[in-house]
């Protein structure tokens, strides 16, 4: 069993999609960051003010799970939901 990692693009349309983004995004690194099973999370706007560097690291799948679960009932959930995300999951196997 390894690290679930996440890593990708969180891209916008436009402004009022970013500024959803600018809104939100303080208090989703809040939440993810305290949830059981967050090693790591980060969401870092680029040079492109439309695009969004993301990247997350939990213990399992299992968390991983339980974060997507809360964050699709979240406000960061409905406030960008119509957001385009270009992302790839691995599992990172210590040893491996």
């Amino acid at each position: 069993m390894g690290n679930t990692v996440l890593a990708g693009l969180l891209i916008c349309d436009g402004e009022e999609q970013m500024a959803a983004v600018v809104a939100h995004l303080p208090r989703h690194l809040e939440l993810t960051r305290a949830e059981p099973g967050c090693l790591f999370f980060d969401v870092v706007q680029t040079e492109d003010p439309l695009v969004w560097e993301v990247a997350e690291r939990f213990v399992d799948a299992a968390a991983f799970e339980m974060h997507q679960q809360r964050v699709k009932a979240s406000e960061w959930g409905r406030a960008t939901a119509g957001i385009k995300r270009d992302y790839s999951m691995s599992v990172d196997r210590p040893g491996a």
